[in-house]
C-alpha cells in the first residue's frame, strides 16, 4: 500500500497550463515573424519613349473673330475685311485638313460685338474646308 501511495504522489498527470502558455508563445512569434515580412511589388510605369509617336497630339486651330471684321486664325490675319467667301482661311484650313486629317479641333471664338453674318463667314469657310470637329469658345 505504501507503493501505491508514493505513486500517486509521484504521478501529477498531464499538466495543460505549461502547454498553453508555448503555443501562445509560438503563435505570438509567428504572428511578430509574418508581420515584419516584406513584400516586393513591382510598379507598373510607362515611360515616354525617345522615338517618335505615331499619334500626333491634338493642336486646336484657334479662330479669332473682331468686331471690326478681321478673322485671325493662330494669331495671323487672314482675307480682307470685305472678303464673305475667305479664300485664304478656307485654303489653310483645307491644309489643315489634308496633312493632320479633321480630327484637329477647330474653335471659333467670336467677340461679343462681332456681326453674326462674320461668324457665319467663317463658319461656311469651316464647312467647304471640311472641318467636322469645331467648337465655340
Amino acid at each position: 500500500m505504501a507503493g501505491n501511495i508514493s505513486s500517486e504522489e509521484g504521478d501529477v498527470g498531464f499538466q495543460i497550463a505549461p502547454m498553453v502558455d508555448v503555443v501562445f508563445v509560438l503563435l505570438l512569434f509567428f504572428m511578430a515573424a509574418a508581420g515584419s515580412q516584406v513584400i516586393n511589388k513591382e510598379l507598373t510605369v510607362l515611360l515616354p519613349s525617345g522615338g517618335t509617336s505615331s499619334h500626333a497630339e491634338k493642336v486646336p486651330l484657334i479662330i479669332d473673330i473682331f468686331p471690326d471684321g478681321r478673322v485671325q486664325m493662330n494669331n495671323k490675319v487672314y482675307d480682307t475685311l470685305s472678303s464673305r467667301d475667305l479664300p485664304e482661311l478656307r485654303a489653310k484650313l483645307s491644309d489643315a485638313v489634308a496633312k493632320f486629317g479633321d480630327k484637329d479641333p477647330v474653335i471659333v471664338r467670336p467677340d461679343p460685338q462681332s456681326r453674326h453674318e462674320r461668324i457665319m463667314d467663317v463658319l461656311n469657310a469651316a464647312t467647304a474646308a471640311g472641318i467636322k470637329n469645331l467648337s465655340f469658345s
